[in-house]
């Protein structure tokens, strides 16, 4: 017994802060993330998107390149961290503090 092939449309999205790009591909049934984000070509728009290390995300949901994509999807391409959030709020933390703006001790706002 032989598995048909169905054929649908997903999204894939990338962002930048002022500029974003939606491409729709029409992939098969059993097609992965990567696969799909190789098929755009989003890469001829962002060429500093690098397919073994990039983060993909459907429906703002961190997958594995290896998951297959259902109709109607909306692959999305996350860009790296520039920061980690972690450091940036400590440091916004500590410059309330020298500023007076917070507590020295519990960091609650005065």
């Amino acid at each position: 017994m032989s598995q048909t092939q169905q054929s649908y449309d997903v999204d894939v999205v990338y962002a930048l802060p002022k500029q974003q790009k939606i491409i729709s591909v029409t992939i098969t049934s059993g097609t992965t993330a990567i696969e799909a984000l190789k098929q755009s070509k989003m890469q001829q728009f962002f060429p500093e998107i690098d397919l073994e290390k990039v983060k993909l995300g459907v429906f703002n949901n961190l997958i594995k390149h290896d998951t297959e994509l259902q109709a109607g999807d909306r692959l999305e391409v996350y860009r790296p961290l520039i920061a980690d959030p972690k450091d940036v709020r400590r440091r916004r933390a500590e410059k309330a503090i020298t500023e007076g703006r917070a507590n020295k001790i519990t960091g609650a706002k005065i």
